[in-house]
């Protein structure tokens, strides 16, 4: 069970690749009580190394919308893309260890040796397959200055790995099975989200990391990247999503639900809380 106290550090993580949604609201708010609880502390971190979907307004938006929210947070916001050295020595230090390997396998390559269709969410990584990974004692090519090749770590197979979550118990997965393989440097030469992630958690000093139940399976991913870049790990608390009328996780496609909208439609703060309060009472 995680013992919150007054060193307690959480964070938000929002992407700034849409307007945010009552969705991210009601975990940003989970995560802002849990603080409040404690008389602790809250970071802002921009997650923006999404070239493709990464925009500026979203970035403004973003502000703004946690700013109308009443959120604060401890200054200056942390932006990912100033902290590319960070992810860069962390790779590095994989790298010397011999825990990565290149990999030039696509996304077809690897579900078609699956041969079976991905049941994971979008975002999800299928489990890599055992036959494409190199020998352990194949030679390990320089990383270079400009990396053009994806990068995996290499899972520790079999390994039962396990963590308590604050809100949804004891969480188990095997390395291997539940799984692969996964990238920790895209051929881009940008550090993946699973990499960057956990050295921020783990070098900015988060005690709890508040987020999403679908990310459950990357938090075992993450485990071994802090494990093997030596750090400890923060304790996890993964909210429930919340669903629109047909059952579906709310996305940035949604922007019927989206914070802007819902404020242009005259709802405030307090009535948002309010109902996040509510929900938080029937799920208890």
């Amino acid at each position: 069970m995680v013992s919150l106290s007054s060193n307690y550090l959480g964070r938000l993580a929002p992407s700034p690749t849409g307007y945010l949604h009552l969705g991210h609201a009601r975990t940003f708010w989970i995560a802002a009580e849990r603080v409040r609880a404690t008389n602790g502390a809250l970071l802002l971190r921009n997650d923006d190394l999404d070239a493709i979907r990464f925009r500026l307004d979203f970035v403004a938006a973003m502000l703004e919308d946690l700013r109308w929210l009443g959120f604060t947070w401890r200054e200056p916001v942390i932006t990912q893309s100033s902290r590319l050295a960070r992810y860069r020595a962390a790779l590095e230090k994989l790298h010397a260890a011999r825990l990565i390997f290149p990999c030039t396998r696509t996304r077809r390559d690897v579900l078609d040796a699956i041969g079976a269709p991905h049941e994971g969410g979008a975002d999800d990584e299928p489990v890599y397959p055992p036959q494409f990974r190199p020998p352990t004692d194949a030679p390990l090519p320089p990383l270079g200055e400009k990396i053009s090749i994806n990068w995996r770590l290499r899972v520790p197979d079999g390994e039962e790995l396990g963590f308590h979550d604050g809100r949804c118990g004891l969480q188990r997965a095997t390395a291997g099975r539940d799984f692969g393989d996964f990238l920790v440097w895209r051929k881009d030469d940008m550090p993946s989200y699973q990499l960057a992630c956990a050295v921020d958690d783990a070098e900015l000093g988060i005690t709890e990391v508040v987020r999403g139940a679908d990310l459950i399976k990357s938090t075992f991913r993450q485990l071994l990247l802090i494990r093997a870049l030596g750090h400890a790990a923060p304790a996890y608390y993964h909210a429930p999503l919340m669903l629109d009328d047909r059952g579906e996780r709310l996305a940035k496609r949604h922007d019927s639900l989206s914070l802007r909208a819902l404020r242009a439609q005259g709802m405030t703060p307090t009535q948002i809380a309010d109902q996040f309060r509510s929900q938080e009472a029937t799920n208890s």
